[in-house]
């Protein structure tokens, strides 16, 4: 015979976990998703640049407005104030959080903090692109221009595009950057339609070489070091691994990036089995 309570119960035992399992299902957060966003290559000082546009290369975090909501160049939602985007379009725009040259610790605390404070008002988005809009570059950067001014926002630039004359133009500017501090420029051919993905038709231009890795392995250290960090392990997009152990400050070798973290290191080529050469840590990459 059949226990009619203890079915019962077994069955609202079931149906308890059931409900459970479903709520964490439709409750849990979307895996965000990676905007199809305009990627640049690395100029090889080889390519005919004359009557691109050239613009400084902010050190910042980069923003993508989707019309709605602004997120981070993986599609992480980021948090900002209601007056920092205030006004903001309903068509797409992609861009530089930035606050000066140097400054990219507090800009990647600031806008990566889930509870905007009031760093943010030294924050400005400096827009370099309007994805998706038809037109030639320029053409695309004007809708947004047009915008804007009509409807106004305090924390929004426009990076200043600049047309390559000819080499030695680009040589000049390039110094002039550097000089102060900044990271590098961007080339881009002002003619060519929207285009997701890397390009030959978007370059940047830089002193050294950078790339990402993520953190597969934390390393003891040896001699001055037997009680810090030696070397992180990380593995590369193309599924390179290799050991990083140069560029770290004291600080952060005895507090170093956990496996799962990604960091930006900067180099000079590659071996023949595709080791970044003279490789050495930038920072940590949070967004």
């Amino acid at each position: 015979m059949v226990n009619y309570n203890t079915a019962k119960n077994r069955r609202a035992v079931f149906l308890s976990i059931l409900g459970c399992f479903l709520s964490f299902i439709l409750c849990s957060p979307l895996p965000a998703r990676e905007p199809a966003l305009q990627k640049a290559k690395t100029f090889t000082w080889q390519e005919e640049v004359t009557g691109w546009v050239m613009s400084e290369k902010l050190d910042g975090i980069r923003g993508y407005w989707d019309g709605r909501q602004l997120l981070t160049r993986k599609g992480r939602p980021l948090n900002p104030p209601p007056w920092f985007i205030k006004n903001f379009p309903p068509f797409e725009l992609d861009g530089e959080l930035w606050s000066k040259r140097g400054d990219f610790e507090f800009i990647q605390s600031t806008v990566l903090d889930k509870h905007p404070g009031e760093g943010w008002r030294k924050i400005t988005y400096n827009i370099f692109e309007v994805p998706n809009e038809k037109g030639g570059f320029l053409l695309r950067l004007n809708r947004a221009k047009e915008w804007f001014e009509i409807h106004r926002n305090t924390h929004v630039r426009f990076i200043p595009q600049i047309r390559v004359a000819d080499r030695s133009g680009l040589d000049e500017f390039f110094n002039e950057v550097e000089s102060k501090g900044g990271e590098g420029l961007i080339v881009k051919d002002p003619a060519k339609a929207y285009h997701s993905g890397r390009s030959a038709y978007v370059l940047k231009v830089k002193r050294f070489k950078d790339m990402e890795g993520l953190v597969i392995g934390v390393n003891k250290g040896k001699g001055k070091y037997e009680s810090m960090m030696g070397s992180l392990t990380l593995k590369l997009e193309d599924g390179t691994v290799f050991k990083l152990g140069t560029g770290f400050t004291d600080r952060l070798r005895k507090n170093p990036p956990l496996p799962g973290a990604v960091v930006t290191f900067k180099y000079n080529g590659l071996t023949k089995n595709g080791i970044p050469k003279f490789a050495s840590f930038l920072r940590i990459r949070e967004d």
